[in-house]
């Protein structure tokens, strides 16, 4: 699949945006969703950090953080992902966007949370803020041990459905989603695409160690503020 497939795009959110799958990682792909904007990447470390950007960094001195937040015209925010879910928000009016990358780790730990505070800092309002949650892996597709589930509240094992003796399914979409709506964002658009069970169009962590292959491969999804 090359950089000509279809952009995917999320319907709450007006500026350039797109999720793209396996077969998108170029320039081209990039340009098809966000245009001429630079995309700003940094290096994704499973934590509940976000901070505000105002221009690309340097290859090698990308920040160790999972969120962010700008009101720089130019600038596309770009997660990477395969398994986790990407997060893109915008607040139009205000010129403000986000983006997040939440596997169980960071949404447990808070990078929604962080992200929203540093758009709000720059001037975005909380209802105002659309919020899109990309293709990651589905509940489903999604088995976990007693372990994991312990780092949540009771109040979160509501996200865990008990498929036999220590083993749940998590929803990661659905913890997504409430945590989202817990910080305020009202227009939430949850894509429900399953990185694990699509590997024609996605890359999936999870689905490359189960087959004993390499976990390498990463989707990338942007928003942008145009000039």
């Amino acid at each position: 699949m090359g950089s000509s497939a279809k952009v995917i795009r999320a319907e709450n959110i007006g500026l350039p945006h797109g999720f793209l799958d396996a077969g998108q990682s170029d320039a081209h792909a990039l340009a098809l969703a966000v245009g001429d904007a630079a995309p700003v990447f940094v290096k994704q470390v499973h934590s509940p950090v976000a901070i505000t950007v105002t221009a690309p960094f340097a290859e090698g001195q990308w920040p160790e953080v999972d969120g962010m937040a700008t009101a720089t015209p130019g600038l596309a925010l770009a997660i990477v992902s395969a398994d986790c879910a990407p997060i893109l928000l915008a607040d139009e009016a205000a010129g403000v966007i986000g983006a997040a990358h939440a596997g169980w780790r960071g949404a447990q730990g808070g990078v929604i949370e962080a992200t929203v505070a540093r758009m709000v800092e720059l001037g975005a309002q909380r209802e105002r803020i659309a919020a899109a949650i990309g293709p990651c892996i589905a509940q489903d597709s999604y088995e976990v041990g007693a372990d994991m589930r312990a780092h949540f509240a009771a109040a979160d094992h509501a996200f865990f459905q008990a498929t036999g003796p220590g083993k749940w399914h998590f929803d990661l979409e659905g913890l997504v989603a409430a945590r989202l709506s817990a910080a305020g964002i009202e227009s939430i658009c949850a894509l429900e695409m399953d990185t694990y069970a699509n590997p024609r169009r996605f890359h999936s962590y999870r689905r490359a160690t189960h087959r004993g292959t390499s976990t390498q491969g990463r989707q990338v999804s942007l928003v942008a503020l145009p000039n």
